[in-house]
Formats: C-alpha cells, structure tokens, sequence
C-alpha cells in the first residue's frame, strides 16, 4: 500500500485546472521544470540560510503543491498529446534532484541527535534516487514503470512534511527520531527490491 494509489481521485480534481493550463498553452515540461526549480531553490535556501524553524512551515505546504504540479504535467503529457523523449527525461531526473534538495535540509537537524545522523539523510537521498531509478528501469526489460511501496516518492513526501511542519510548529525533535531516517531507508530499500521483483515478475510471461 503506498500513497501513491490515491493518486488518481487527486488527478480527477486536478482535471479542469489541467484544462485551461493547455488552453492557455502552457506545456507539461514547463511545469516540471518549474517543480524541479521551485524544489530546488527551497532546499538550498533552507540549508545553506539556516533560517528559523518556522521557515520549514513551507516544506509540507511545498510537498503538496509539488504532488499537484506532478499531477498536472502528467496529466497535460497523456490528455493533451505532450507527450515527449525529452518529457520523459525530465519527468524521471527532476523528481530525483527534487528530493535530494527538499530532504538535505533535514541532515542539520537529524546530525544534532546522533553522530550518524547527518549520514542516513544522506543515504535515504541516495537510497530515494536508486529506488526511482529502479522503477524506471521497468520499461526497459517489457514491464510497466513501477511505483511500489511501501516508500514511494508520495510516501516520503508525507515522512519529511510531517517532519517539517514538526519543526516549523517549535518542537525539538525526540531523542526517538535518531532512529527514524534508518527506518526510512530501510524501507526505501525495500522499495527499490520490490520495483525490481515487480517488474521482473510482469515481464516474465513476455
């Protein structure tokens, strides 16, 4: 089960937006880059600025605004024959540099509660692109690109905005939370082995 499986009732009240943004010509690869810019430049700012923790208010606000902008470029891409090589490219790589940016800013808070602690935000980065990667790969031996969980990009959006809307709110995080982000990428892991064993096993009959 993963969040991702609620995707299509959200698309459905996307679905008139999506309409006037093709009328009006704006195109999918416009909003993804526009998502990918947006994430990007939130990240930094909020990791290099250090601003206050009311600041990381904006990280779960993002998150879901973000989820709609991925919806919407999907949905312009399929509905209003946008569809392109290079959309495709964009769609896969922009969400990975996304996620490094939107997660790094944790590592300051996470190193503060264990020595390793800067270390497994790094390596739910890493862990996040590889299980990304894993699920694009499908295509490539005759399955369909995967998007199973249990830690999918929409789930992990949902783990790091409760993250910041619990700093933004003033609470420091409990001694307990040095053992989050190992769980995190522990799921992440199994992710990534999920997408691969879920391709494999629909491309076997072909």
């Amino acid at each position: 089960m993963s969040i991702y499986q609620l995707k299509p009732r959200f698309q459905a009240l996307l679905r008139p937006l999506v309409r006037r943004l093709a009328t009006a010509g704006v195109t999918a690869n416009q909003v993804t880059v526009a998502a990918c810019a947006i994430s990007v430049a939130l990240g930094l700012w909020l990791f290099f600025a250090e601003p206050s923790p009311d600041a990381f208010a904006m990280v779960p606000l993002w998150m879901f605004l973000r989820m709609a902008f991925n919806a919407v470029d999907g949905m312009l891409a399929r509905e209003h024959g946008q569809q392109s090589r290079l959309g495709a490219f964009l769609n896969e790589l922009t969400d990975v540099l996304s996620d490094a940016a939107l997660y790094l800013p944790f590592a300051t808070y996470f190193a503060a509660l264990s020595p390793h602690g800067g270390f497994w935000v790094g390596a739910v980065i890493v862990l996040a692109g590889l299980s990304e990667f894993a699920g694009a790969l499908g295509p490539s031996v005759g399955a369909s690109r995967r998007y199973d969980g249990p830690m999918g990009k929409s789930d992990r959006a949902f783990v790091f905005g409760a993250l910041g809307l619990y700093i933004a709110l003033g609470g420091p995080l409990p001694d307990w939370t040095a053992a989050l982000m190992p769980l995190v990428a522990a799921l992440v892991g199994w992710t990534t082995v999920r997408r691969v064993r879920a391709a494999l096993a629909e491309a076997a009959p072909r």
